[in-house]
């Protein structure tokens, strides 16, 4: 009978938790297509590159493509290793709209991206800067849209999640749930209501009014934030700014990492970092890693284990273990393939999730380790002392 009640409060508590999980608040707000205006408050489109010559000239291409008219392209090619520095050469050349600076050597106790993103921000010229990654990718419409939408709802930072390009077996296993897991840590619906404390921004996409980004004290103010898009988002928030975060599909694609080893490395240095700040999400990212490391082991047995039982003689109790370890099944790749549709990949790789699940544990234990242990983080080819930089 032990068995059965194990099995039995398992069954409830994962059926609670499923629920729970896959409904903690989609993105409220959508970015609709807008006609371009005929004139506009100027904007300075901002993108730090360091190591970016995979996907810079396709991001810097689709910036100066937009259809609104009064904007500015900085890019702050970051004292890169690779051929980054000779891409956006070329593309300067031949596009008056694009300037390209070189940063300097990275001061103490600044970490590379809010350094970078400070020096192009001495030399915008525009009302709003939009913040974007190298890997991310704008139609041809995002800025008119997202500087509609952003007027129309009030906000003074509008950011949204990007659509994520998947491409390998790693990415499509992955990605899924780690924007669930970010969906659970950050509720769209908390987020965007001015009457709580919750903040969070997507670095891939941030629209901001200038006079609002020197008022917070721009990025020099958060100069040792590694998650600074994170930081940013909280300052806004804190100092009575209106915070929005809606839904970018149609307007941006992100293409984060390629392999499992960038995942890795870009993860294990987010993960932690964007909690360790706030105990209570702390706490969460512990408990989701634990609800993860289970994912990982346990379900895959726990059928196993009752028809094991059936020819063992256990019976109808047997039963009963297989049908509720079916059924949580079931719900988990119901949503798990439901995810995978709005992700753009194959429902199918809603049965990896098992799989996903452990290696997205690993990612959680080994970031919390690095920092709590001293070792840092790395990034870039640069690697950060935890004690300096947060």
């Amino acid at each position: 009978m032990i068995y059965l009640l194990s099995s039995t409060i398992l069954f409830i508590s994962a059926i609670v938790i499923i629920y729970w999980l896959h409904n903690q608040g989609w993105l409220l707000y959508s970015t609709p297509y807008v006609d371009a205006p005929e004139k506009g408050p100027y904007v300075s489109i901002i993108v730090p590159a360091r190591n970016e010559e995979r996907n810079i000239e396709r991001c810097i291409e689709a910036c100066l493509s937009q259809d609104y008219p009064d904007f500015e392209v900085i890019v702050l090619e970051d004292r890169s290793s690779d051929t980054t520095s000779i891409i956006l050469s070329k593309l300067q050349a031949s596009n008056t709209n694009l300037t390209v600076l070189t940063g300097t050597e990275l001061p103490a106790g600044w970490a590379g991206k809010p350094h970078a993103l400070h020096q192009a921000s001495l030399h915008a010229k525009g009302d709003w800067l939009l913040l974007i990654d190298a890997d991310t990718f704008l139609s041809p419409n995002a800025l008119s849209a997202s500087l509609a939408n952003a007027k129309r709802l009030g906000a003074d930072l509008y950011t949204v999640m990007t659509e994520q390009i998947l491409g390998t077996f790693w990415e499509k296993v992955i990605m899924p749930l780690v924007m669930t897991a970010l969906s659970v840590g950050f509720s769209p619906k908390k987020v965007n209501d001015p009457k709580t404390k919750n903040a969070i921004a997507n670095g891939q996409f941030i629209l901001i009014k200038r006079k609002v980004y020197d008022a917070i004290g721009g990025h020099k103010k958060i100069r040792n934030r590694i998650v600074e898009a994170k930081a940013i988002s909280e300052n806004v928030k804190r100092n009575g700014y209106r915070l929005i975060v809606a839904d970018g599909s149609g307007i941006a694609s992100t293409r984060m990492y390629t392999s499992l080893p960038q995942m890795w490395e870009g993860w294990t240095k987010n993960i932690y970092l964007g909690l360790a700040d706030q105990p209570g999400l702390l706490l969460l990212g512990v408990f989701g890693a634990f609800l993860a490391v289970i994912a990982a082991l346990f379900l895959p047995l726990w059928p196993m284990l009752g028809f094991f039982w059936v020819r063992q003689g256990g019976g109808w109790k047997a039963y009963i273990i297989i049908s509720e370890s079916v059924l949580v099944w079931g719900l988990i790749l119901y949503f798990r393939a439901k995810i995978a549709t709005q992700m753009r990949i194959s429902a199918w790789y809603a049965f990896t999730t098992p799989l996903g699940a452990g290696v997205f544990a690993a990612m959680m234990f080994t970031s919390a380790w690095k920092v709590l242990s001293g070792q840092g983080v790395t990034w870039k080819e640069r690697r950060y002392d935890p004690r300096h930089i947060r």
